[in-house]
């Protein structure tokens, strides 16, 4: 009989988020939108800003935003090392909105590539942080 589920870990500098057995997982790579399901294959790779969206063995989902990292897949299981994690019901929905609104306004008034690119990292976090605020609430 296939595996149904597989052992998960999001930890990051600051703390471990999760620890636990999952159906699947969905995460933003560097390649774009990965899926992890029992048995996949054995995989390096870089995380974007984004999320990773956790389904629990009971069904549940959990969003979790990440602002970067790396997803290693192993046959034992499947670790998310997150530059920063956060849980998206701990998010603080005004302050992504403000750091939006500042990344908007500095991408605006950049003066070389160094400041856009900046600015536009900045963005692209505050943009994830909204979008799992807006699937937590679901």
């Amino acid at each position: 009989m296939a595996d149904t589920s597989f052992h998960l870990k999001v930890v990051s500098a600051e703390k471990h988020l999760y620890d636990g057995e999952v159906k699947h997982i969905q995460v933003t790579g560097s390649e774009g939108e990965l899926g992890i399901y029992p048995q996949h294959t054995p995989l390096l790779t870089a995380i974007k800003p984004g999320m990773v969206r956790v389904v629990k063995t009971s069904g549940e989902e959990e969003f979790i935003y990440l602002s970067g990292g790396i997803l290693e897949v192993q046959p034992t299981g499947v670790i998310v090392l997150a530059d920063t994690a956060i849980r998206g019901r701990d998010l603080d929905e005004a302050k992504a909105l403000e750091s939006k609104r500042k990344a908007e306004e500095h991408i605006q008034s950049s003066h070389g590539d160094v400041d856009y690119a900046q600015a536009s990292a900045e963005l692209a976090k505050a943009i994830a942080k909204l979008r799992v605020i807006e699937l937590t609430r679901r």
